[in-house]
């Protein structure tokens, strides 16, 4: 029998930003938590990820908005010690102490180590400085674990300990020759980040035709511009067929399909992640899976039936963003606080709504790569009677005065139909921000008439969106 103190109304395994939001809105509901974790409160977002490779990343932006404008000249080369030490500072050095002071003051109780479920409700806790600990959950326990890279079966690589994100992101010496697998938004920002700060030899292996493949194409074709202007050899079509290092920690070799070679100082893969859910215990509570766990609109695994168990973030597949899991947590915490209090727990409003409508993803490439919704592919294979338009973004009057040269693509997927935006994609520099706009319109499905009257200042970016909706007829 487990200790009263160790009787939560809530269990939470992991304290990434997912896991503690859930946390957060279950002590906000009245509830007692725990949060488990056996690395750092935070999460890879906070320390391996979205963090530190913005900081990475920003440095780049800025010195192209310079180079950009006349009258602006960079003293010299991008300081790789100086970046490298502020993304110390961002991620606090990898101290957590201030993200478990957060958990503490929901309040709930954080706990250190490895958790596994172990049975219905309850769960154990693999911990240092006193062994194994039991926690039991007197409603819910939320599996907020995340996801790790996933490595493909490629001869050689995973003998060659190849970087992921992970070591990518906290790098303290940037390789002079590096090697990137894959197409995605991590080898893509990763790329460019390593690139701007000393990786002068970097090259892309690209399986398919083409980078970005979940967006619009121009997208993927703008950045891969960007990326050869740089010096980037971005090689498409190309697979690996054999990784050699012999030297652990030295030089490593890659051959090609094509029967190329390249010799580099790190290689580093980025070609997506998987659910994490080995060793979590499922196997306790009759679960075999290797893959996400399948969840319902709260939240709450459909294999469970006693309805006990939720799954939360990258765990369940539904959405590999950081900002999506903690949207998905706040549903979660809010539906578990309801149901313990006994109160309907159908929250007025629209819950779930941004999973599968409208969820927004910026690639902070330079150019950025800023989207939400249904790209037309995306649109056409749903069913939906489809019209699109576009627009060049440097021809709008608020791009000119941002310097030389700045220009991108802007392109809006419309249900005709309904007369609503089921997806947008914006691609220039430093264009972020703006995507909230876009993100409202297609989650609250503003008519396009009445969004023809949310007039933008000039003279701004944003203008881009009455270009746009002249462009339809407007």
């Amino acid at each position: 029998m487990a200790d009263k103190d160790d009787v939560f109304d809530v269990v939470v395994i992991g304290a990434g930003p997912v896991g503690v939001t859930v946390a957060a809105r279950a002590a906000r509901g009245g509830l007692s938590a725990a949060v488990v974790e056996e690395r750092l409160a935070g999460g890879e977002c906070e320390y391996y990820a979205c963090i530190p490779s913005k900081a990475l990343l920003w440095p780049m932006e800025l010195a192209a908005e310079v180079d950009r404008m006349p009258g602006l000249h960079l003293r010299g080369p991008i300081d790789a010690p100086e970046v490298l030490a502020r993304r110390d500072e961002t991620v606090s050095h990898h101290d957590d102490g201030h993200a478990v002071n957060v958990i503490e003051k929901f309040p709930a109780t954080f706990v250190r180590g490895h958790g596994r479920l172990a049975g219905p409700l309850q769960a154990e806790v693999a911990t240092a400085e006193h062994g194994t600990r039991t926690l039991r959950a007197r409603h819910a326990v939320v599996v907020a674990t995340g996801s790790k890279p996933a490595i493909p079966a490629l001869p050689g690589l995973a003998e060659a300990r190849p970087w992921t994100n992970r070591e990518a992101t906290s790098v303290q010496q940037v390789p002079k020759r590096l090697v990137v697998i894959g197409g995605g938004p991590v080898a893509c920002e990763m790329s460019q980040a390593l690139h701007s700060l000393g990786a002068e030899e970097t090259t892309m292996l690209v399986r398919g035709e083409r980078l970005l493949t979940q967006a619009e194409p121009f997208a993927g074709e703008l950045v891969a511009r960007s990326l050869r202007e740089s010096g980037i050899d971005v090689r498409f079509g190309r697979s690996v067929a054999q990784v050699e290092r012999p030297v652990p920690g030295g030089p490593v070799t890659v051959h090609t399909d094509d029967g190329a070679r390249i010799d580099a100082d790190e290689i580093l893969v980025g070609t997506g992640r998987r659910p994490a859910v080995d060793d979590i215990g499922l196997e306790t509570i009759g679960l075999r899976v290797d893959g996400p766990l399948e969840v319902d609109a709260s939240m709450r695994t459909t294999a469970v039936a006693d309805g006990w168990l939720y799954a939360v973030g990258d765990v369940n597949g539904r959405n590999l963003l950081t900002h999506m899991g903690k949207y998905q947590a706040r549903v979660c915490g809010d539906v578990i606080a309801a149901r313990a209090n006994g109160t309907p727990d159908e929250a007025p409003g629209l819950r779930d709504t941004a999973d599968d409508r409208g969820a927004p993803q910026v690639v902070f490439t330079e150019p950025q790569v800023s989207m939400v919704g249904r790209t037309e592919a995306r649109a056409r294979a749903d069913g939906f009677n489809v019209r699109t338009v576009e627009y060049d973004i440097g021809e709008v009057a608020g791009a000119v005065v941002r310097g030389v040269g700045y220009t991108g693509r802007a392109k809006l997927v419309v249900d005709e139909d309904r007369r609503v935006l089921l997806g947008a994609t914006f691609v220039a520099s430093d264009l972020a921000d703006m995507l909230h706009s876009a993100t409202i319109a297609v989650n609250a499905e503003v008519p396009l008439d009445r969004l023809w009257h949310a007039v933008p200042p000039f003279p701004t970016v944003s203008e881009i969106w009455l270009r746009l909706l002249e462009q339809y007829g407007l």
